[in-house]
């Protein structure tokens, strides 16, 4: 990658970024003041990339239009809006604004208005709280994603597109929702980007270090952190777990790494420059070595459905000794579906038509070399438990859940902790509770007497959906936490003239899968 340069960006100055921030604020240009301002279509359109909607409702002249034309619409807007809305002359020199002919006006008019715009995007975001914090970026990269960043710029890096910074998008809110929030020492956020993980990460670390391979990144984050009143993390620049390699091990890593799978390693971003998914296989089987007893390591990844192969056992293989793992696939894509999506991330789509066809085709080609059929997009998990018998589960879940999914993820754990060191025999013993919000629904021709079978159905969290049956369902009714597992079937026994003997050698199968998918709690004294 060629050295890119951070000279024309903003210096993250205490006094002036505690200014900018608090004209920010003073002006409403937060997540819910735009939504206030914009409305819900213009708001929502923006997370398309669709700016129409929102240049229309911001045609006004008060300081939360003028800020959000400037820092989210990349719109020039005239001197004396921008030095109604905030510092201007402050923010010219710290280079937060430059000045900019006025869209139109003739060049040499000597009565020319003067203007200025944004030399970064910097778009709204609330925090799990409720904090107000802004995401900086490199402009036209707040938001929409990607939106085509690998076609020209007129600023940015050097090399068009090679080592932009993007903002806030899908896979960065995603990871963030997963995160498990757990007070911890020391967090890592490896490939930081823009930062938006290490802001996150900083509500319940006490330390925190973010990583990128590009310097312009760091420099977006130390931004992002900055700007957002966060403390600032300690920055290294280097590739994976290299600028680290000495380091105490950590708490919590998170990464939302370069997982695109690509002929090539075009856009730093995205790219991670091996081949196939050695990226994040590499990143999984590497992590067990940085991270302390009990610790988290949360990414996101890419992984290749290879021929009639079972992508969960190829994909388990990476978890390295020593640690429990959930990985859990989200969505699923062919190699053609897969190549157009990230040939439009990088705008090829608006370019050259033959040569457009040059790089699908080299897609493919890549593709048919590897026996790559598909394409799974998902989110790995991993906790260093150093158990004789680690618990390993691979699951595909398309389906919608509840963000976020953090606790979700500690309790799936902790469950996992306690079915590991808990014989049948002990099951029994213990008392579960019911989780919260979960339904029972009966299925079966209408007036039939009896349901062909039962479901059990989440409205929270993972929002999962089992059958059981009539023992089963019975049982789930029953655990609100008072009478034990073989109390609860040696009831039911009774109830429905079964032998409780047998109904207890049978059971603890399907309590063990139950608590293993959270529809269960065991109640730990």
């Amino acid at each position: 990658m060629a050295r890119v340069s951070t000279d024309a960006l903003p210096e993250p100055t205490t006094e002036s970024t505690r200014r900018l921030r608090e004209a920010l604020t003073a002006a409403g240009f937060t997540a819910d003041g735009l939504l206030d301002l914009l409305g819900a279509p213009a708001y929502a359109a923006l997370a398309r990339g669709e700016t129409v909607p929102a240049l229309r409702a911001t045609r006004g002249e008060g300081p939360l239009e003028t800020l959000t034309r400037l820092f989210l619409l990349q719109q020039a807007v005239p001197y004396r809006s921008a030095r109604a809305a905030l510092k201007a002359d402050e923010a010219l020199a710290d280079r937060w604004l430059e000045r900019t002919p006025v869209p139109g006006a003739p060049r040499d008019a000597e009565d020319a208005e003067e203007a200025v715009r944004a030399t970064v995007d910097v778009r709204p975001y609330s925090g799990p709280e409720g904090q107000d914090w802004w995401v900086v970026s490199d402009r036209g990269c707040a938001i929409g994603g990607a939106g085509g960043v690998g076609g020209p710029r007129d600023s940015g890096p050097e090399s068009p597109g090679e080592g932009v910074v993007l903002g806030v998008g899908g896979a960065s809110t995603t990871l963030a929702g997963i995160m498990v929030p757990t007070p911890v020492d020391r967090a890592l956020d490896l490939g930081t980007g823009s930062g938006i993980q290490a802001l996150h990460a900083g509500r319940f670390a006490t330390h925190v270090t973010a990583t990128d391979v590009n310097p312009r990144a760091l420099h977006f984050a130390r931004l992002t952190l900055a700007l957002s009143g966060a403390a600032e993390p300690e920055l290294r620049e280097g590739s994976l777990f290299e600028p680290v390699a000495d380091e105490e091990p950590y708490d919590l890593i998170v990464s939302n790494p370069p997982f695109v799978i690509s002929p090539g390693a075009r856009l730093t971003y995205r790219d991670g420059g091996m081949a196939g998914d050695d990226m994040c296989r590499t990143l999984v089987q590497q992590a067990a070595r940085h991270l302390a007893p009990g610790g988290y390591c949360q990414l996101l990844a890419n992984w290749e459905h290879r021929g009639g192969a079972d992508w969960r056992e190829r994909v388990s293989a990476w978890v390295p000794p020593g640690c429990d793992a959930w990985i859990v696939q989200r969505e699923v894509q062919d190699v053609t579906q897969y190549a157009e999506l990230w040939l439009r991330d990088a705008g090829d789509h608006r370019g050259d038509p033959a040569a457009y066809a040059v790089r699908y085709d080299a897609w493919l080609e890549e593709f048919a070399a590897r026996g790559t059929k598909a394409v799974g997009f998902g989110w790995v998990t991993l906790r260093r438990t150093e158990a004789e018998r680690p618990s390993v589960l691979a699951e595909e879940w398309p389906h919608p859940v509840e963000q976020p999914l953090g606790e979700v993820i500690r309790a799936h754990f902790e469950r996992q902790d306690f079915l590991r060191r808990t014989h049948d025999g002990a099951l029994l013993e213990h008392r579960f509770l019911l989780a919260d919000e979960v339904v029972q629904e009966q299925v079966g021709a209408p007036g039939a007497e009896d349901p062909e079978y039962v479901v059990l159905r989440q409205n929270r969290g993972m929002r999962r959906a089992t059958t059981v049956d009539t023992v089963g369902a019975g049982f789930a009714g029953v655990c609100d936490g008072t009478l034990s597992a073989g109390r609860i079937l040696d009831a039911i026994g009774q109830l429905l003239g079964e032998d409780p003997a047998e109904l207890r050698a049978r059971t603890p199968e399907s309590i063990r899968l139950l608590v293993e998918q959270g529809f269960l709690d065991p109640v730990l004294d």
